[in-house]
């Protein structure tokens, strides 16, 4: 295994907005070759739940990013849109570029479950990581898939304050959950880079909580 190859696809697989082609086709045959991979995530139980609603037709993405307009003004309103302005100018200004331009990304992805957590009976602290346990790695691995193949994706879940909605557009059945939407396109550009983030080792606890080693 090229270790050197699969640490560049880990540490350059990030949520990529501005940078999507808007204008190139994406196919088919390469979204199923992505899907292929992403299911040979781990699953909970060993129970493949998993359902993908790849979204194609222009009306349907334009509905789609409606209602993801829609939740995402409720979680950034105007205040906190200017709030985060103040501290993370480039963050907000990607944010709202997928928004005004969601509806032109050629291929929206959604990532879905069966069930309506049926483990909510275990308690706010067991239930939802034990239901989603099986989606979300499923998820994260058609994100790497993507990349490899020179595709862009975001995670987004702003559309699932009217996820009921999103349902009744796609047919998708009420006993069915989705876990998020993922705008996918070829890269504008492939150089993508690591992210800044806080290093490993000083958010990493040994035997307890605290205490690095």
């Amino acid at each position: 295994m090229d270790l050197t190859a699969v640490d560049e696809l880990l540490t350059t697989t990030r949520s990529v907005r501005r940078r999507l082609d808007l204008a190139r086709p994406v196919e088919r045959s390469v979204i199923q070759q992505c899907l292929d991979l992403a299911i040979q995530a781990p699953t909970g139980g060993d129970t493949a739940r998993y359902h993908f609603v790849v979204v194609a037709d222009a009306a349907k993405r334009g509905e789609l990013a409606k209602l993801y307009c829609r939740g995402l003004s409720e979680i950034y309103p105007p205040r906190r849109v200017e709030q985060v302005r103040e501290t993370k100018p480039a963050l907000m200004a990607s944010v709202m570029y997928l928004a005004d331009h969601l509806h032109e990304v050629p291929v929206h992805i959604i990532p879905c479950i069966a069930g309506r957590d049926g483990f909510a009976a275990l308690g706010p602290d067991c239930g939802p990581p034990t239901f989603y346990g099986s989606i979300l790695p499923a998820t994260w691995s058609l994100m790497l898939a993507l990349r490899s193949r020179g595709l862009g994706s975001t995670w987004t879940t702003s559309h699932l304050k009217y996820a009921s909605e999103a349902a009744a557009l796609l047919g998708i059945p009420d006993d069915i959950t989705q876990a998020a939407l993922l705008p996918v396109a070829y890269l504008a550009g492939t150089a993508l880079h690591p992210a800044k983030r806080v290093p490993a080792k000083e958010r990493t606890y040994w035997d307890t909580w605290g205490q690095r080693g």
